[in-house]
């Protein structure tokens, strides 16, 4: 077996792995790169292999960043299947014409030329095959994958790929501890090789214990200041997280300040139709509140604004009021809008809630830019910025290591070798030398284009 690194090497964007057995060729995730003009521009470059001799396709979840090149894949020849679970296909399908939206909005304001249109998200569509968890999947020529929960967003994989006598892990990524709505990463099978996303991997998240008194001190904080407090979050899961908090500070507890919250996002407010449809993957905790009729998805204080003008009347509000909207690392979407009107207030508060990409609007606020552009206007910078790190969608170092080592000890089950991808490189460094460490085996820190032999 053969795999080439076609993205997330010394990067958090554009995961995408080519994997060559004896008799087929197999793409596992074709993500969008993101993150600055530099990085996007590689959206438009060729793969670096044939997509009209690829077998099929392995999707790990829905996030953008492993699925957005999906279409350009087809369009550029792909006609085989494109396996995930079907609640990651579902969310996949929106998040796609959401991208669809963003490129035609680029392309009619600034001239930016379409990866691909909605025929080829349409012809992506229709090659979508969907899987339940623990299902043998058999891809021909003695190849078979098995998709296991991963606890990242719902429907998220890792995938256990088995040909040539091998088995190689893919994490995808990798959800955090105890998180809101969703089970819990499911252990590894013993493996010859594992691929394991760092994006936390050099550092360790807040307790996740206090994650609901934290959400609770910053938003009673900007609540005070009597300004807007504005929430980026990925409209699939960290949006359905963060409003599953407000809901238990506000139904349960009453502990949420009085104002109101609207959620600012047309691809967030669908996303979470998927998730009332699909209560299979709700953790025990999620799955007994909905069997008592309660919808933690909707509660008084909160305000769906689906269009435009909608959105526009957010503006009208005086606060205290909260905003969710997308983009999560604020690269596009109805964010920029609001953040061009209150990022200037100093009454107002930013909250991030997940990981932000250098080159992003969302990564120069969390470093502390006093002076932003956005949508071509140099904004100042005196709102309050914040971050709650326990509410992130990924593991932070120590639970990726212990992941790891769930496929038993050395020699026994624990991969022999693991590549460190899909984060920097100061990330993806720290944990593979954690990893070694702990477990003596040998690991590796890919680049783009790098080709190993398992």
């Amino acid at each position: 077996m053969r795999i080439t690194f076609c993205g997330a090497s010394h990067e958090v964007t554009g995961s995408c792995y080519f994997v060559e057995t004896k008799d087929k060729k197999i793409v596992v995730d074709c993500g969008m790169f993101q993150g600055g003009d530099y990085n996007e521009g590689k959206n438009f470059d060729a793969f670096p292999f044939h997509p009209k001799e690829v077998n099929a396709v392995l999707v790990t979840h829905a996030h953008l960043d492993h699925v957005g090149r999906l279409p350009k894949l087809v369009k550029e020849g792909f006609g085989g299947r494109i396996y995930g679970t079907e609640g990651t296909l579902e969310l996949t399908r929106l998040v796609l014409e959401d991208a669809s939206v963003v490129m035609q909005d680029d392309n009619r304001k600034f001239g930016k030329p379409l990866l691909y249109n909605d025929t080829d998200i349409a012809q992506t569509v229709a090659l979508f095959h969907g899987v339940n968890y623990h299902e043998t999947v058999d891809l021909g020529g003695g190849v078979t994958a098995i998709f296991k929960d991963s606890g990242h967003i719902f429907g998220a994989s890792f995938i256990e790929i088995s040909a040539d006598g091998q088995r190689v892990g893919f994490s995808g990524d990798i959800g955090n501890v105890n998180v809101p709505i969703l089970k819990d990463t499911e252990a590894l099978s013993p493996l010859d090789c594992l691929l394991v996303e760092s994006t936390y991997g050099d550092r360790v998240h807040e307790d996740e214990t206090t994650r609901r008194d934290t959400i609770l001190r910053l938003v009673e904080e900007g609540a005070q200041r009597g300004g807007t407090i504005m929430v980026p979050a990925f409209s699939i899961e960290r949006t359905q997280e963060f409003l599953y908090e407000l809901h238990k500070l506000q139904e349960h507890e009453h502990r949420l300040p009085d104002m109101p919250i609207f959620l600012d996002s047309p691809l967030a407010i669908n996303a979470t139709e998927v998730f009332k449809k699909h209560r299979e993957y709700y953790d025990t905790e999620a799955a007994h509140e909905i069997m008592l009729g309660d919808d933690f998805l909707n509660f008084p204080q909160l305000h769906v604004t689906r269009t435009r003008e909608e959105s526009k009347m957010i503006n009208t509000v005086p606060g205290p009021k909260m905003v969710i909207a997308g983009a999560g690392m604020m690269n596009g979407g109805r964010i920029l809008h609001h953040a061009i009107r209150y990022v200037p207030d100093r009454n107002s508060t930013l909250i991030i809630v997940g990981y932000q990409a250098q080159g992003t609007l969302g990564r120069r606020l969390y470093e502390g830019a006093r002076m932003v552009k956005i949508m071509g206007e140099e904004i100042p910078v005196h709102c309050t910025v914040k971050a709650i790190g326990a509410l992130s969608a990924h593991g932070d170092q120590k639970k990726i290591v212990d992941w790891v080592g769930s496929a038993g000890p050395a020699g026994a089950g624990a991969p022999k070798k693991v590549f460190c991808t899909h984060g920097e490189p100061h990330a993806a460094t720290e944990l593979a030398h954690r990893i070694r460490d702990r477990y003596g085996v040998e690991t590796f820190v890919p680049e783009f284009g790098d080709v190993v032999e398992i």
